[in-house]
């Protein structure tokens, strides 16, 4: 198995007869999903996605990719091919069309339908073209199959990519629910088509490798949602990623055979469910759904709320309602359903919701005390399965943390891929198909970019830096007014302090350090109010230090007069 070192350097010229792969969000991460495909001079790009930010990440709202490697070529790029409508891969559609707005988009109904609609916040009107499973389509130098794939959100596809240089098979996320509730089935036979004419390189969804067997069917959750609501003695409140309409069916379904009514909570709730309402993907008893204003006029009993918040989001309705921050006040007695799993990385925030709920009295439901969620990604059995009926020559595990991506590595050799021909890259890694083989050859830019509020691009891994001290340490401002020409100190120093622990009192045993230090800087001829201000900041860092063992943030302001 090949993977990357860090001295890796740029790629080489692409040869003739060369496929490029590029990788610039999804590998080592849960998220952020966005792969580069090259071929004669041209590009074709698969998912562009967000990363949701983690507890080390204070102020941000959203993690992009990095679109410096393809930002000089946006001329080049024949369009943007979504697998399907999780922000994981299409949150990014915006902030790179902002770029280029006339970038084709190719996906199902369901994922045009969604993306559109965020579009429309961000006033662009996209191209789109609409495909489904089976449909073929050539985009530029790139002969495009579309393969249906099962996973937690409707019309999911696969893209094989047919080129000069060999043909490439982009899973996207995938299961093999032989049950699903849409009877779409993952197509198997297309797969195995695919298989025999020839895989080149297959990228594979990685996010369940490391867990046996196989995923269990979605139907399944329906039999414990509909003990939950027999049980319930007050409002049920359902917390779901809001693109989870196989999950908000079962709901649904439960709330109108329990006589109860359901209200929509949260834009993206209310947004994503309306159009699968209107596309038909969501079936909908008339009345069974009603505005959320109307819930005051209901008995507890006959009340559903589904919102989101299931992740532990900050600002999502259900977190908000934890912090009793929300016109919906959980009581004594509500029924909350946590209907997802866990996303690596955000377990602290979920279970600060779920002992927030707890602490009103409400009765939390969720995957650690009973079934109501399955994965939307195969398994180990599963992924061994389609590795046998696909047959493929490279691989190159995709979607999925550093240990995901190396599990997969390991059952695509069990099924005997070479593993001098399974690569195991990270985000920026250039893989290259040539000649039938898959090598890693170079590595490109493929940072973090950070959405702050209106800001794109402007907060940086220092910012954060400061952020994190500041949330962890607080800071200490020093105010020190000097004589222009003997140097000597005439005013201050004046200390404020925020959330150090340190009284202001306590710097009285400081200021003498302070005085020396610039009576001594000014009598070696060091007057520099900037050199002033480094000398102030190391004399109450050390101070702090010695005297606390804190390490705040100082910031020493030095003026002449």
């Amino acid at each position: 198995m090949s993977h990357p070192h860090p001295e890796l350097g740029a790629p080489p010229k692409l040869p003739p007869n060369g496929l490029r792969v590029t990788p610039l969000g999804g590998l080592g991460e849960i998220g952020r999903n966005m792969t580069v495909f090259e071929y004669g001079g041209r590009l074709l790009i698969v998912d562009c996605g967000v990363l949701f930010p983690e507890e080390e990440q204070p102020g941000i709202d959203l993690i992009l990719p990095d679109f410096t490697t393809i930002r000089d070529r946006l001329d080049d790029v024949e369009g943007i091919v979504l697998t399907h409508g999780h922000e994981d891969h299409i949150g990014g559609v915006p902030f790179l069309l902002r770029l280029k707005p006339d970038i084709p988009l190719i996906g199902s109904k369901l994922t045009l339908a969604l993306i559109e609609a965020k579009l429309q916040e961000h006033r662009i009107r996209p191209y789109t073209l609409e495909v489904n499973e089976g449909h073929r389509e050539r985009i530029g130098p790139f002969d495009c199959e579309f393969v249906a794939v099962n996973h937690s959100i409707p019309d999911a596809l696969a893209v094989a990519i047919r080129t000069p240089a060999g043909m490439a098979v982009h899973t996207g996320d995938f299961k093999m629910d032989q049950l699903p509730l849409d009877r779409r089935l993952t197509d198997l036979p297309t797969f195995a088509k695919l298989g025999e004419e020839g895989i080149d390189l297959l990228l594979s969804d990685s996010t369940n490798a490391e867990v046996p067997g196989f995923v269990p069917p979605e139907r399944d959750i329906s039999g414990v949602l509909r003990q939950v609501f027999a049980n319930a003695q007050k409002r049920i409140i359902v917390a779901s990623f809001a693109s989870h309409v196989h999950r908000i069916q079962q709901i649904l379904d439960a709330a109108h055979e329990y006589g109860r009514r359901v209200a929509f909570v949260g834009r993206s709730m209310v947004r994503n469910m309306g159009i699968a309402r209107d596309l038909g993907y969501l079936r909908v008893p008339a009345g069974l759904v009603v505005d959320v204003r109307t819930l005051d006029d209901l008995p507890d009993h006959e009340v559903v709320l589904v919102c989101t918040g299931s992740q532990g989001e900050p600002m999502a309705a259900l977190s908000r309602m934890a912090n009793r921050d929300h016109q919906i006040r959980i009581v004594q007695g509500d029924t909350v359903i946590l209907a997802s799993s866990l996303i690596p990385g955000n377990e602290n925030a979920v279970y600060r919701v779920i002992n927030g709920l707890t602490r009103w009295g409400a009765n939390v439901v969720h995957k650690g005390n009973a079934k109501v969620h399955v994965s939307g990604h195969a398994s180990a059995g599963e992924l061994l399965y389609f590795y046998n009926i696909c047959k493929p020559k490279n691989l190159m595990p995709v979607h999925g943390e550093w240990r995901h991506l190396r599990a997969n590595a390991e059952l695509g050799a069990l099924t005997g891929v070479p593993k001098d021909h399974i690569v195991i890259a990270e985000d920026g890694v250039v893989v290259d198909l040539v000649d039938g083989r898959a090598r890693i050859v170079g590595k490109v830019q493929a940072g973090y970019v950070y959405v702050d509020g209106l800001s794109v691009g402007d907060v940086t891994e220092t910012s954060l830096k400061d952020r994190r001290i500041l949330g962890d340490e607080g800071f200490i401002s020093v105010f020190v007014v000097v004589d222009s020409t003997t140097g000597k100190v005439v005013g201050g120093p004046h200390f404020q302090a925020r959330g150090s622990g340190i009284e202001d009192a306590a710097f009285a045993a400081v200021l003498p350090r302070i005085v020396d230090a610039i009576a001594k800087s000014a009598a070696d001829g060091v007057a520099e109010p900037h050199q002033l201000q480094q000398l102030v900041r190391r004399q109450v860092g050390k101070w702090v230090s010695d005297t606390y063992r804190r390490r705040p943030m100082i910031l020493p302001v030095v003026v002449e007069v």
